[in-house]
């Protein structure tokens, strides 16, 4: 066998054999995805999709002009009544740990339960409370404008 026909047999094997050792290692790859721990995956689930608030209100158009996006962690110790209030814009959250009820001032309630996405009235008074034994834990997060405030309190009237 002449020299030059040796060189190329032989690359053509190595070139076979590089491609036969990427396929594995790429079906080795995928086999490995497939097989991997499922609590190392990433999981989506939506919470809420609505256009409504907790009480069935639509929600009011969007602002004009530019937006001022707010996220609040809330802390309600056990047994903790927030003052009567109403929020002029937009706000959603996910209660993460306990137990939160909303009243509205008509009376009406509700309770949002620890993993739970709520959407809070706008511009109606309402209050909350902690009725539960441990704190209550709510991130909420409100379409704003700058300057505008996320919640007018009415301290004149009364918490039962």
């Amino acid at each position: 066998m002449k020299k030059k026909s040796f060189i190329w047999l032989f690359a053509a094997v190595l070139m076979w054999g590089l491609a036969a050792a990427a396929t594995y290692a790429l079906t080795a790859c995928n086999e490995a995805q497939a097989q991997e721990d499922p609590a190392q995956q990433v999981v989506s689930e939506e919470l809420i999709r609505t256009s409504q608030s907790w009480d069935g209100v639509e929600l009011p158009d969007y602002l004009q002009g530019r937006p001022e996006l707010v996220a609040v962690k809330y802390v309600f110790p056990a047994g903790k009544k927030l003052g009567w209030h109403h929020h002029p814009v937009m706000n959603y959250g996910i209660l993460v740990q306990g137990e939160l009820t909303i009243i509205g001032q008509d009376g009406k309630e509700k309770a949002v339960h620890e993993g739970e996405a709520v959407v809070e009235m706008v511009n109606t008074i309402h209050h909350g409370e902690n009725r539960g034994t441990k704190p209550v834990i709510l991130y909420m997060f409100y379409l704003s404008q700058k300057d505008m405030p996320l919640a007018v309190q009415h301290r004149e009237i009364p918490l039962e």
